[in-house]
């Protein structure tokens, strides 16, 4: 009997006990997920900046002032001064054609007008002794009237002469290829031995790329806008806008341009007018035939929200950020954008300066947790978070 009783007692205490740690482990749970620290996400203060309106057009570079260097004379190419790529000055040797033959033609053309001169000179003498012995008889008017076109001959024969001889000489100048003006030169068609002539491709371009040309097409309704508002700005310089330049490798041109020239007609089909901007070029790094994209912003700027690229999620609804609230709670937050200006978007609708956004540990954040926000940087210009706050982006003691 006392065996059964021990035995029984043994079961009572186990079972309590089990019961007792499967009560203690299941109030315990819920306690350590309550405890666990809100996750960490990066996040960037919105601010606002002066933004005009703009447009951007497709737009392709041109040389400031080109030249194709051509050969006017056939020759044998003996000479090249100049290294390709390099820049040139006004007037320096750049090419020299074989010049034999046209000096000879030179010589040629010299002994030929001394020839004619001669000549000119014995028909005037004989025009003037004719002039003194026809009043008296001692000659006839036949012979008088043919030495009469005889000087007349002899004249037009040396004018030819001359012209000859001119013409000689500017063949032989056209042996020398000069710079007409200072520039780069660039790749050169044929080397020294070759046969060139009038015919011939160019021998190489000289271009100046400072300032550079950039042109591109509006569409009529827009280009008549643009009249209609010069016209009645009361400004000689008219309608005032900003001109900035996107390069291929999507970075920003540090220049400004301006507008230099229009066309006077539409082109015919296109419904559009040939539009150019001129930007400095004093680096170098624009060459012409690239295609870039020309900015124009108004010169009338409004405040506006801008936000960083990283920030914007797209949905089936359309754009979205996730805002962290003034009590650090996550919500999803739809947003209308405007243009992109390198990593930042400007905000049209759905948000407000001052409002932090999700930058960083988007992955880990939902609508209505709780998080810890860590306010970063952002570069404008490249995207890049930065580790430590800019001092432009620290939070005032009054936030």
């Amino acid at each position: 009997m006392l065996k059964c009783n021990n035995h029984f007692t043994k079961t009572f205490y186990v079972t309590l006990f089990s019961l007792f740690s499967l009560t203690l482990f299941s109030c315990s749970e819920p306690e350590q997920k309550k405890q666990a620290p809100p996750p960490a996400v990066s996040v960037y203060k919105v601010k606002a900046e002066q933004i005009g309106r703009h447009r951007e057009f497709v737009a392709r570079t041109q040389a400031f002032k080109e030249a194709d260097l051509r050969a006017r004379v056939e020759g044998e190419l003996i000479e090249r001064h100049f290294r390709e790529g390099a820049m040139v000055k006004k007037g320096q040797l750049l090419l020299k054609i074989d010049p034999a033959n046209y000096e000879a033609l030179l010589a040629q053309a010299k002994a030929d007008v001394a020839s004619k001169q001669s000549g000119e000179e014995n028909a005037i003498r004989n025009l003037k002794r004719a002039k003194d012995l026809i009043g008296d008889g001692y000659i006839s008017q036949s012979d008088f009237d043919r030495l009469t076109t005889e000087e007349s001959q002899a004249k037009a024969s040396v004018r030819s002469a001359q012209a000859a001889l001119t013409r000689a000489e500017l063949d032989l100048s056209y042996t020398t290829i000069l710079a007409p003006f200072e520039g780069s030169i660039g790749k050169v068609n044929y080397n020294v031995g070759n046969i060139v002539g009038p015919t011939s491709d160019a021998l190489a371009r000289l271009t100046v790329t400072d300032p550079i040309y950039v042109s591109f097409q509006v569409e009529e309704e827009l280009y008549l806008n643009y009249l209609q508002q010069q016209k009645n700005s009361g400004e000689p310089s008219g309608v005032k806008a900003d001109l900035t330049l996107r390069l291929p490798n999507n970075t920003s041109y540090d220049e400004p341009g301006e507008l230099d020239f229009a066309d006077t007609k539409i082109e015919q089909g296109m419904g559009t007018v040939e539009l150019r901007a001129k930007f400095a070029n004093s680096n170098g790094i624009i060459l012409p035939g690239l295609f870039v994209t020309l900015i124009i912003e108004s010169q009338e700027k409004e405040s506006m929200a801008m936000v960083p690229q990283a920030a914007v999620q797209v949905s089936q609804q359309g754009q979205f950020v996730l805002v962290v609230d003034d009590s650090n709670t996550v919500k999803q937050r739809h947003v209308v954008l405007g243009r992109r200006i390198n990593a930042m978007w400007v905000v049209l609708e759905g948000l407000e300066e001052g409002e932090q956004v999700v930058i960083e540990g988007l992955q880990k954040v939902r609508p209505g947790v709780a998080v810890n926000p860590v306010l970063k940087a952002v570069d404008k210009l490249t995207g890049t978070i930065a580790n430590q706050v800019t001092e432009d982006q620290t939070p005032s003691s009054k936030d």
